[in-house]
């Protein structure tokens, strides 16, 4: 498998969902801005998104698919595997939605206790009854992605997104067309986009010979190995979720603020998106592999490349987000209900978690050498440092700036994640040490990107008469970015942050 056309496979196609999705939000931001219903449905929204780490791309999947990997490497029954933790998985799910449903309430105040006793509460409560069997879909979803991961095909997996965004789009245009409620509207697309997202997945995991037809769930020594696994994973999901939920608490005590961070967060999911989550998704399979086959050298050099790549990518994203993020949230948001002072507050957002961007990336690279392993308990712990951190940072800074201090939690507490899984990952020998190669980059990508922020930032002070008008602020802004694509190139040639060779070596390698 070439590993690194797996990067830009998932890469191409998040790219595509997150378009979507920035299409998708722009559309929602004109709709509802940061108005009551907008709050309501970002709330309800995320409450099946909440569990969705721990059954979907998180602690169940963490499990997963190394151990399907191995059975794959070695023919050791994989689809028997594949379909009992596919059928168990649905039994969980269809009971456990069963009883979120009746407990919504509960949920929404565990969420945003700060909409007690408003109409955001009720409206919240009516959504997510809607929404939340989306978990159930998504989920089995997941596992199928992970099936088809694990055999080295992703382009299915990373389009089914696609669909979500496909849906929420459609949704609002008939919206818009025959004045329908966009909140009601929005919620009843949720399920509908996850039984489309499964049905896609499903197929293509059918085609590639593993037919996920559910069955009675039986406890099999494969399931209970699964399940000790998967257990510190669900108490670090729960934990990365506390942070989650802290940031919501607090932005729920400022009307618009969780709107603000949503849309916040959109900006910085697009480079987190695009790189981390794609190269994670490739990298954990590719290294479960050759933890099986004892390629001890290639599992580092995939690592130190990943991690390269990743880089690459990542840094002048988190200075462009730090730089100019009132540029890109007035061009792609502040149209419709969408205020200049929604800009104002989301900008600010956005230029921390820009901070904080390069943490969250790197994360995904350190997590799959614990997880090839079968090491879940170590990440949890680190979570729970990270938890502290967070929670002393946005309760702390709360009462002096606001709703920005959740944003500062989350990046204060990605940054101590980070240091931990370096720091754990040490007992683990050269597997995840920084070859001399990687050591030379990072600084030289550093410089590179930071000649990139000053020309973005020149280039919006000149285009700033034209970023002001109407009609040609999407022209304007694609302008700065080029003018920083080719400065980041440029100042990446001479300062030997990358050449043209070195990306051809690495389109080539790990085939």
């Amino acid at each position: 498998m070439n590993m690194m056309r797996g990067f830009f496979t998932v890469g191409l196609w998040t790219l595509v969902s997150r378009v979507l999705g920035f299409l998708r939000d722009v559309l929602i931001a004109g709709a509802l801005g940061s108005s009551p219903v907008a709050e309501a449905f970002v709330i309800a929204f995320s409450i099946p998104n909440l569990f969705r780490r721990f059954f979907a791309e998180g602690a169940f999947n963490i499990a997963f698919v190394p151990i399907f990997s191995k059975k794959l490497e070695a023919n050791d029954a994989p689809k028997d595997f594949a379909r009992d933790a596919f059928s168990m998985l649905a039994a969980i799910l269809i009971v456990f939605s069963f009883c979120a449903t009746f407990a919504m309430p509960a949920l929404v105040w565990i969420m945003a206790s700060g909409f007690a006793g408003d109409e955001r509460f009720d409206l919240t409560v009516v959504f997510g009854r809607i929404a939340f069997p989306y978990i159930l879909f998504i989920s089995l979803a997941a596992l199928a992605s992970g099936v088809l991961n694990s055999t080295g095909r992703f382009a299915a997996a990373a389009a089914a997104p696609v669909l979500l965004n496909l849906a929420f789009i459609g949704a609002l245009i008939l919206c818009h067309w025959l004045d329908w409620n966009v909140g009601m509207t929005l919620a009843c697309t949720v399920p509908v986009a996850g039984v489309a997202q499964l049905a896609f997945v499903w197929h293509a995991a059918h085609k590639a010979g593993f037919t996920l037809i559910p069955k009675i769930p039986r406890i099999t020594p494969d399931l209970k190995r699964l399940a000790i696994i998967a257990l510190p994973a669900v108490l670090a999901g729960g934990v990365v979720q506390i942070n989650l939920i802290v940031g919501r608490q607090i932005a729920s005590g400022f009307e618009g603020a969780n709107a603000w961070l949503y849309y916040a967060d959109r900006l910085y999911q697009l480079p987190l998106g695009i790189v981390g989550i794609a190269v994670g998704i490739v990298l954990l399979p590719d290294l479960s592999r050759r933890l099986r086959s004892g390629d001890a050298q290639g599992g580092k050099d995939a690592f130190n490349r990943a991690a390269e790549f990743s880089l690459l990518l990542t840094i002048p994203s988190a200075v462009a987000l730090f730089i100019i993020p009132g540029v890109f949230v007035s061009v792609l948001f502040e149209r419709g209900e969408f205020l200049a002072s929604d800009t104002a507050s989301t900008a600010m957002a956005t230029a921390i978690y820009g901070l904080g961007l390069p943490a969250f990336v790197l994360q995904k690279i350190y997590q799959p050498v614990f997880f090839a392993r079968e090491d879940t308990k170590s990440p949890f712990y680190f979570a729970l440092l990270a938890l502290i951190v967070n929670a002393t940072i946005a309760i702390g800074l709360r009462p002096y700036i606001g709703f920005t201090a959740a944003a500062y939690g989350a990046t204060f507490a990605g940054w101590a994640m980070l240091f931990c899984l370096w720091w754990g990952s040490q007992k683990f020998g050269d597997a995840a040490q920084l070859d001399e190669r990687l050591r030379l980059k990072i600084g030289r990508i550093v410089v590179a990107s930071l000649i990139m922020g000053v020309t973005i930032w020149a280039a919006a002070e000149v285009l700033k008469p034209i970023l002001e008008m109407s009609g040609y602020r999407v022209l304007a802004l694609c302008a700065i970015l080029f003018f920083g694509l080719v400065s980041y190139c440029v100042a990446g040639y001479i300062t030997g942050a990358f050449t043209l060779w070195e990306l051809r070596q690495m389109m080539r390698k790990n085939r």
